[in-house]
């Protein structure tokens, strides 16, 4: 029940950071700098640390594992980038922004969200205390996420009812995520090959995603120090639980 139940948080964080966008988007930059500071520790201080043991108990050969991180990293790199592609272009030729385009971005986002999902689920195959800890990640990550898929649809001129639904469907997509994960049981070697792919994602997610939006105009010593303060509770966290 435990994935279940985060999940349903998860939906709370993604509608609670919609309205949240549309309401005090001025404020976000704060938020952003912490959550990407606890995706950095929940990758290296626990996820990490996790894997290896996984790969030291069973002998498993370690350069799969370090693939599926870069691949991670690169593979939601170039769905990201190839919206922003796309968006550059319809700039360039268009007098007006399109809502298709909102529509591939937003749609990405709520893809993004159902292998949140599924990292929930996984993360509790692996331990509880694995599945808490990515739980407690994505939950702090779906916020911006929420954000992320109103701004997104607004700029490209979308209609308001079109925007909720989205939001509504980015926010139902974790759910479908962890729900799917009761069908399978994962073998520890393709597990672990998992938990680098998330490894990326996660990375990807904070230092290139939240990190850049956060300080795009609101740098300051207060927002590093969120960033530090963020990866430094899931250490503390890792550490006494």
């Amino acid at each position: 029940m435990e994935p279940i139940l985060l999940s349903l948080l998860t939906f709370i964080s993604t509608i609670l950071g919609g309205v949240f966008g549309i309401r005090n988007r001025d404020r976000l930059h704060y938020v952003m700098s912490f959550t990407a500071g606890v995706l950095l520790g929940v990758s290296f201080f626990d996820i990490l640390p996790e894997s290896i043991s996984i790969i030291t108990e069973n002998k498993f050969d370690v350069t799969p594992f370090t693939i599926m991180i870069v691949l991670g990293f690169l593979i939601f790199h170039v769905l990201e980038k190839s919206v922003a592609i796309h968006h550059a272009h319809e700039e360039e030729y268009a007098d007006h922004k399109h809502p298709t385009v909102g529509l591939v971005g937003a749609s990405g986002l709520s893809f993004h969200s159902f292998l949140d999902g599924i990292g929930i689920g996984l993360g509790f195959q692996v331990s509880t205390h694995v599945g808490l800890l990515i739980s407690l990640a994505v939950i702090a990550h779906d916020f911006s996420d929420g954000l992320n898929t109103v701004t997104i649809m607004l700029t490209h001129k979308n209609k308001a009812s079109k925007v909720y639904k989205m939001l509504l469907l980015d926010a139902i997509t974790p759910i479908l995520g962890v729900l799917s994960t009761f069908l399978f049981k994962i073998p520890q070697n393709i597990l672990v090959m998992y938990l680098g792919f998330f490894i990326g994602f996660l990375l990807y997610i904070g230092a290139s995603d939240l990190l850049p939006e956060a300080h795009s105009k609101h740098s300051s010593w207060k927002m590093l120090g969120l960033t530090i303060l963020g990866a430094a509770f899931i250490f503390t966290v890792t550490r006494f639980t």
